[in-house]
């Protein structure tokens, strides 16, 4: 690619936050992309950031960043409460758009997001960086290529850590107690492994599901005051994929005695086994084992080839530069493989699908997405 990929990065603070820790070593390991500027709420927290980076331009609003020509594509890096107001802004001002996922606080604001974009013509990806893990591109592989036969059945059963989701809220995260934030267990912990398991799998065709509020009461870290929780911080779920196979996934707050992730896949002709000490799939290290018809459980190895992130980079960066890297390649060779705002939809139905059962039983899945 001839020409790099201008790049602002609007949440980008120097003192903390996902796009310190994922987006800027993921963006500074890949060739077709340079970071052009950088906004937070905060000036000094820009430029401290643009300093870190080398950069000069740095503001303490979207809007200054988005008015750049020097910026072709805005990365939202906010907490999802912000997420329609700054990709909408990005979006008017014509810049690609990366938003971090999920894409709105619900169904209704994502859809609404993906609209504006589809009718400006905008490119955009959503960060469900999962689906580019190097294991979970290989047993989508295996599996196309027979190695359990007819699917039969797939669960997943997962921990969110020992954070947020059991009820310790330091200021940045105080607005997750409230379900309506739309950053919740099932949205994000569980989002994401929904959207490696459809990814492999396919979609749901039906789903029931149980969403539980145990912890119904928190502290807020920055006073010890207590805080009312209406996020649910145990999910349930089972249901039918378009394939016909059953899947059932469960997400618990807090941590396991053994490994936080374990996704299981059953076949007439085999078995596999995905597992992380991470309760966060998509960006947790996958170890994977396997076995056909009566062989003995053992590791399957990923292969080199399914890593698409730049050798050396390690820990949340990997997925994300490999989305990155995909989006890059999408545009030198007009493809769309990359997860886009559409895909995010999808995510979303699924999710609004889950809750909206929770209350009235089983819901079928829409196939169309507005």
């Amino acid at each position: 690619m001839s020409k790099k990929i201008g790049v602002g990065i609007i949440g980008a603070s120097a003192e903390r936050g996902w796009a310190r820790v994922a987006h800027l070593p993921a963006l500074q390991s890949l060739g077709a992309y340079e970071i052009r500027a950088v906004s937070t709420t905060r000036r000094e927290t820009a430029e401290r950031s643009a300093r870190e980076l080398g950069i000069d331009l740095f503001f303490d609003n979207h809007h200054d960043l988005l008015a750049r020509p020097e910026v072709d594509l805005a990365v939202v890096a906010v907490n999802v409460t912000f997420h329609r107001q700054v990709a909408t802004a990005a979006i008017e001002a014509g810049k690609m758009v990366f938003c971090e996922w999920p894409l709105g606080r619900n169904l209704l604001e994502a859809q609404e997001i993906a609209s504006l974009a589809r009718e400006k013509g905008v490119r955009t990806l959503i960060g469900l960086q999962g689906r580019l893990s190097p294991a979970v591109r290989y047993i989508r592989d295996l599996l196309a290529d027979g190695y359990a036969g007819k699917l039969l059945n797939t669960s997943v059963r997962g921990y969110g850590p020992d954070d947020v989701w059991v009820g310790r809220f330091d200021p940045h995260f105080e607005f997750m107690a409230d379900k309506g934030s739309g950053a919740t267990l099932l949205s994000i912990a569980a989002g994401h492994a929904l959207e490696q398991l459809t990814f492999v799998l396919g979609e749901f065709a039906s789903v029931s599901s149980t969403l539980v509020v145990r912890r119904n009461e928190g502290l807020r870290v920055r006073d010890n005051a207590k805080v009312t929780i209406s996020a649910p911080d145990e999910v349930a779920l089972s249901g039918i994929l378009e394939n016909g196979a059953l899947a059932s996934v469960e997400y618990h707050a807090g941590s396991s005695p053994g490994p936080d992730f374990v996704w299981e896949i059953n076949g007439v002709d085999g078995k596999l086994i995905l597992t992380a000490e991470d309760g966060y799939a998509n960006i947790a290290d996958l170890t994977l084992i396997g076995r056909r018809v009566a062989d003995r459980l053992a590791p399957l190895p990923v292969p080199n080839e399914y890593r698409l992130a730049p050798v050396g980079l390690r820990g949340p960066a990997v997925n994300v530069a490999a989305l990155y890297g995909q989006f890059a390649q999408d545009i030198a060779d007009g493809t769309a493989l990359a997860p886009d705002f559409e895909a995010a939809v999808r995510r979303h139905q699924l999710i609004d699908a889950i809750e909206r059962s929770d209350q009235t039983g089983m819901r079928s899945i829409p196939k169309k997405h507005y």
